[in-house]
């Protein structure tokens, strides 16, 4: 069985297009907080994709099953799983724990069945997952502070362990409160990844194929450091920032001026830093990844 690590050089040209999704685990059928924007590997700006409606998680899905360019490098800014290495399970206590994240993927699915619109609401609900997630200020799980109760932020993964040591401050996928939770985002995120077994395989869950189309999870903070935006400041609001930090990325800049919502700047920031970075195998085979750390919490792209 593969280990889901590649240890293999990155040939120049291997992925012909760098699509960067800035996901939302939102409830409702449309999501103002989902962007898509894609660069292509033979230069120039990268280009918001725009359905001019607002993006369901279902037209996603449907783009990244059926119509993806060939060779395309997906960045999906979500969680691709949870802790497990810090205590040996993903809700250690329970006795319906997932062995690894496919499982853990096909498990939020199936909790979630009835949910719409690939949400989550259902997972958060149940009476044992819930009890490893904050809700709110007054409703924390009783088991939100494994396995160390004097940890006032919950639970975090390898990858995020490695992302604080870079600078950038990732919340653990166990906390659902505030404007930087990402709880939400990895559950329904989840439920997408586990629908797409067999159409796109997700790195580092999954090997690394020598060729085809993959997807990684990304931390839009990452690549924000990435094109030199300041420490603390990594929301890009205007197109004149924008353009300042493709500049630093060699990107073309893209037309306009003015205001432009973080949403569509992570994304086009994201896909253009994707484009710079993808043929480095050092983000390919950074130091914490091992085989078990690839099979159930997955890895970080860029994270080193």
């Amino acid at each position: 069985m593969s280990d889901g690590l590649s240890n293999a050089v990155i040939a120049p040209g291997r992925f012909k297009h760098f699509l960067a999704i800035d996901w939302s685990g939102a409830v409702g059928k449309r999501q103002p907080g989902i962007a898509l924007a894609i660069a292509h590997g033979d230069g120039g700006p990268p280009v918001l994709v725009d359905p001019g409606r607002g993006w369901s998680r279902s037209e996603v899905l449907a783009i990244l099953r059926d119509a993806l360019p060939p060779d395309t490098l997906v960045g999906m800014d979500l969680g691709i799983a949870l802790p497990f290495a810090d205590a040996g399970a993903f809700f250690p206590g329970w006795e319906h724990s997932p062995a690894d994240a496919r499982a853990l993927w096909a498990l939020v699915d199936a909790i979630c069945a009835e949910d719409e619109n690939l949400a989550a609401s259902a997972f958060v609900r149940h009476p044992e997952a819930a009890r490893y997630f904050r809700h709110s200020k007054e409703h924390v799980g009783d088991r939100f502070h494994l396995p160390d109760a004097a940890t006032r932020e919950g639970r975090f993964r390898r990858a995020e362990h490695a992302q604080r040591a870079q600078g950038v401050r990732p919340v653990s996928n166990f906390n659902l409160v505030g404007a930087a939770q990402v709880g939400k985002s990895t559950l329904t995120g989840m439920r997408l990844l586990h629908h797409l077994r067999g159409h796109v395989p997700v790195w580092p869950v999954d090997p690394l194929p020598a060729t085809g189309s993959v997807i990684v999870e990304m931390y839009t903070s990452i690549a924000a450091q990435g094109a030199g935006v300041r420490k603390g400041a990594s929301k890009i609001r205007t197109v004149e920032a924008l353009n300042e930090a493709l500049a630093r990325l060699d990107c073309a800049p893209v037309r306009g001026s003015g205001a432009i919502d973080d949403h569509s700047s992570d994304a086009l920031v994201t896909a253009a830093w994707l484009r710079t970075v993808a043929h480095d195998p050092g983000y390919w085979n950074p130091a914490g990844l091992t085989p078990k750390i690839a099979r159930t919490e997955g890895w970080t792209f860029g994270a080193r």
